[in-house]
């Protein structure tokens, strides 16, 4: 008897099976930019201003969603 998978075409067939690591990768990039907008809030305003950014920069960095670069 033979799986659904081996029934697709080749291309379809691998996009299928290679799902879970994207969909792993994707929680994974969503995690790491929220730490980094989190650590970059906490971050004083005179190391800011060495870097060349404003408080306002960070807040409105910090608002967006998890999902927005």
């Amino acid at each position: 008897m033979t799986s659904g998978a081996e029934r697709l075409p080749g291309a379809l067939a691998r996009r299928l099976a290679c799902w879970p690591r994207a969909a792993r990768d994707l929680a994974l990039r969503w995690l790491t930019r929220q730490r980094q907008r989190r650590h970059l809030h906490a971050v004083s305003d005179h190391v800011l201003k060495d870097i060349g950014l404003s408080r306002a920069d960070i807040e409105r960095e910090a608002r967006k969603g998890f999902w927005r670069e």
